[in-house]
């Protein structure tokens, strides 16, 4: 028997998600926004030229994630890597901005701030480019960083990990997450293994469809994927993110729920990940039955993608859109 979220049950929940603890393990990324407009095309070459008006800079992948928690007053601590240039100064700031503990933010020297800069004219993607390496960590740098996850995951409440495959997370720092009862995984499909054992695995139906082999056309291969996502794993729950079609719950124990998606208005999906699975761990932190934590994270996703950009859901919003009337 699902739980229904409703109204009272939502704001309970947001009232008792104030000030878990969050340790966002993830690809830190900063991404750079130029906006303007097209009037004419280059001489050049046959590409706009965009008069810019605007110039900003905001938290990207698994930064996405903290901003998503501090938005619904998590307490939020991010371990990941930054680069030794003027965009980790820049990222920092950022975080620090939005209250978000930076300590397990570490400078590797050989390699860049992973930065996006992507170029927007009347509402629209111009174009974007990436500076960014995704090479694994040198192994003095893994264990750096796998003790500070160790050290501040038994005192958290959850574990979120942020998987963008820029070469973070490996199965050290799985590990170390292990020592909160309660971790989550946004993964890539190339990385799935080493999110073996822990409570979670949130990816798209795309994601799923290529771990598993099984191709996603109907509710009964949806469950097919769920389950053996679970069994590769031995994980409790996979839930899977179809996009226009909601979500779909698949749980060890036989829980098994499918709930359409709520969107109004569809304008930008992108990070829409980034707040299903941060909803979803503070929703379980604050003791939420997997259920109602999945339909709240759904409702949020809602918000989210009728924002241009990565975004984020405030309680309001999602009330919002739990009780329109």
């Amino acid at each position: 028997m699902k739980a229904e979220l409703m109204v009272p049950d939502a704001r309970t929940l947001f009232e008792r998600a104030k000030g878990r603890r969050i340790l966002v393990v993830g690809d830190l990324m900063i991404d750079e926004w130029i906006w303007g407009t097209v009037t004419r095309i280059s001489p050049e070459a046959p590409v706009p030229v965009v008069a810019v008006a605007d110039h900003s800079f905001t938290l990207g992948g698994a930064g996405n994630v903290a901003n998503n928690l501090r938005a619904l007053d998590a307490d939020v601590v991010f371990a990941g890597i930054v680069g030794n240039d003027a965009f980790a100064a820049q990222l920092r700031e950022l975080l620090r901005g939005g209250q978000v503990d930076d300590s397990g933010v570490f400078t590797i020297a050989d390699r860049p701030t992973t930065r996006k800069t992507r170029i927007v004219a009347h509402s629209q993607q111009v174009v974007r480019a990436d500076w960014e390496s995704t090479s694994t960590l040198q192994a003095g740098d893994r264990r750096r960083l796998a003790e500070f996850v160790a050290d501040r995951a038994a005192r958290c409440d959850a574990v979120i990990l942020s998987d963008y495959a820029k070469g973070l997370l490996c199965r050290e720092l799985v590990e170390a997450a292990a020592a909160c009862p309660l971790v989550l995984a946004d993964p890539k499909p190339q990385n799935i293994a080493l999110f073996a054992g822990i409570t979670c695995v949130a990816p798209n139906a795309a994601e799923a469809s290529s771990v598993v082999g099984i191709p996603i056309v109907d509710d009964a291969s949806l469950e097919r994927a769920g389950l053996r996502l679970i069994e590769m794993l031995n994980c409790r729950y996979a839930v899977i993110t179809r996009g226009e079609h909601g979500m779909a719950l698949v749980g060890r124990d036989g829980e098994r729920l499918q709930i359409p998606s709520v969107a109004q208005a569809v304008y930008d999906v992108s990070g829409a990940g980034d707040t299903v699975i941060a909803v979803l761990g503070l929703a379980l932190a604050a003791g939420a039955p997997i259920e109602q934590a999945m339909q709240l994270a759904n409702f949020a996703a809602g918000a989210v993608v009728a924002k241009l950009g990565t975004a984020t859901a405030s309680p309001h919003e999602i009330l919002a859109l739990l009780d329109p009337a």
